[in-house]
């Protein structure tokens, strides 16, 4: 999977890294963020979309990524979207 670095939140130290990359081949975004704790997921969890299932699939995650970092998913989207114009 040929990953395309975007950046690394500044502020956390060497034991955190929230971190944003673009999956050039599948054309999709990648983010390592914190876990969000039991009960902010069970939050998310909770609400209800229509036409969706309620819950949380076991192939999915719920991450936090800290607003400062939101030039970073800024860059990442200018990246997807360049690559979905070729």
């Amino acid at each position: 999977m040929p990953l395309l670095f975007i950046g690394i939140d500044p502020n956390t130290g060497d034991d955190e890294s929230p971190t944003v990359w673009v999956d050039q081949e599948r054309n999709e975004f990648v983010f390592q963020g914190w876990k969000p704790g039991p009960e902010l997921e069970a939050e998310c969890a909770a609400v209800e979309i229509p036409g969706h299932a309620k819950g949380i699939p076991e192939h999915e995650a719920v991450v936090r990524v800290p607003a400062r970092m939101v030039h970073m998913i800024r860059e990442a989207c200018d990246v997807v979207e360049r690559a979905a114009v070729r």
